[in-house]
């Protein structure tokens, strides 16, 4: 067999599955999530040995690959908690009557077969087929190398719940060789088979996806996130916000990667706020006008303003009030989510307003850029484009929709 003949063959074999997803029952699926969660418990040590073994073979970004018994339960229960969510399948979405007396409705229907490409976080592997199965659709997972047997081992556990709730085992599909033509074959969509790609990783990834890929793509790009502390901001929220958008974990997609503080404010509110983040193991890199307030600050240069760290680093810029710190975001923001803080309303409604990411904030730390904090039970990914969907991608969000319309022998003249 060849990689070629393996890869339609598991293609052909999700649509089948995709088939049966849309006709099974809100209960059943909701079962097979609930038992997914189950065995992923239930193998937790199998789970934990196949990580710490991909964990001893990796290179750079340690911390989202590594699981935890912490860790592993909270992908659990994110499982858990999609199971708990409304199911979105079959919800009309709009009802109306034509004069004619044609009754019309768009209800929500399953998107069919999602390809899903992801780097380095074995966490969406689970969370990703949970949230297919909650929508109706059938799923091919491809995961970074570096998450290869972690996912391997999450994927046994999944099939072992499909199993339980008597749904097919290819329901949720995990490709399961690091070669890395399989993308290719899923960028050309398996024979017509793919009928969404969805990458989750770094530019690299996503900007491939993009370029190649031959089916709807969902894109996540970079998490350059921003934190704005307008001339109004309360010193100690700002202190507290800024503190754990950005230290929280410093490797997720939601932490600040810059930091625009307001030049009316910047004596006052930026040295606290530099000394707890250096405290914090943070370096920071400063323009002119930062570093003349903390001297011991590093130099920013020009590749550090629209760069994702993913590391305890931050840019530093001091800004001549709103439009230049909206400004600034427009240039070198990546349509992820943005936070204001600020005790002005209407400097903070016209941020929130103007903005143009997927997700904009007031008064509140970024690494709530989050499905789970957004009650999605957990997310695909942050979509930062316009279409079709945008900000944290749940089952909702991986729904489309059908016209069904009811007459009574009407006929068009």
């Amino acid at each position: 067999m060849t990689l070629d003949t393996d890869m339609l063959a598991m293609g052909a074999a999700t649509r089948t599955a995709a088939a049966v997803l849309r006709d099974a029952s809100a209960e059943t699926r909701t079962e097979a999530i609930r038992a997914a969660a189950r065995h992923i418990r239930a193998q937790a040590a199998a789970i934990l040995a196949a990580n710490a073994e991909d964990v001893a073979k990796a290179s750079g970004l340690v911390d989202r690959l590594r699981l935890d018994p912490g860790r592993l339960e909270g992908v659990a229960a994110g499982v858990e908690a999609v199971a708990g969510l409304p199911d979105p399948v079959g919800r009309e979405l709009a009802r109306w009557r034509r004069p004619n007396g044609l009754d019309i409705a768009r209800v929500a229907t399953p998107i069919g077969v999602i390809g899903m490409i992801f780097e380095s976080r074995p966490n969406v592997a689970a969370d990703a087929a949970a949230i297919c199965l909650r929508a109706g659709n059938a799923v091919i997972l491809r995961s970074g190398s570096d998450a290869l047997g972690t996912c391997l081992a999450l994927h046994a556990a999944i099939a072992a719940g499909l199993a339980e709730a008597g749904l097919p085992a290819a329901s949720v599909q995990l490709v399961p060789t690091e070669d890395r033509a399989a993308v290719g074959l899923m960028l050309q969509g398996l024979g017509g088979v793919i009928d969404l790609i969805i990458p989750r990783g770094g530019r690299a990834l996503v900007e491939r996806v993009e370029r190649e890929a031959r089916v709807a793509v969902l894109g996540h790009l970079e998490g350059i996130c921003h934190t704005y502390l307008h001339a109004s901001a309360d010193p100690a929220m700002a202190l507290d916000v800024v503190v754990n958008a950005k230290l929280r974990r410093t490797s997720v997609c939601g932490a600040t990667e810059c930091l625009l503080v307001d030049h009316a404010a910047a004596a006052a509110l930026l040295p606290p706020i530099a000394g707890a983040l250096q405290a914090g193991g943070c370096e920071l890199r400063g323009d002119d006008a930062a570093r003349r307030i903390v001297p011991d600050m590093a130099a920013a240069n020009a590749d550090d303003w629209g760069r994702e760290y993913l590391a305890p680093i931050l840019a530093v810029r001091v800004v001549d009030g709103l439009d230049a710190a909206m400004a600034h975001i427009a240039r070198y923001g990546s349509g992820h989510t943005e936070a204001i803080v600020a005790a002005d309303d209407a400097a903070a409604e016209r941020f929130l307003r103007e903005v143009d990411s997927a997700i904009v904030i007031r008064n509140a730390s970024t690494q709530f850029a989050d499905g789970g904090e957004f009650g999605f039970g957990a997310e695909i990914g942050i979509a930062t484009g316009r279409l079709h969907a945008r900000g944290p991608v749940g089952p909702e969000q991986l729904t489309t929709f059908k016209y069904v319309v009811r007459g009574a022998g009407q006929t068009r003249p």
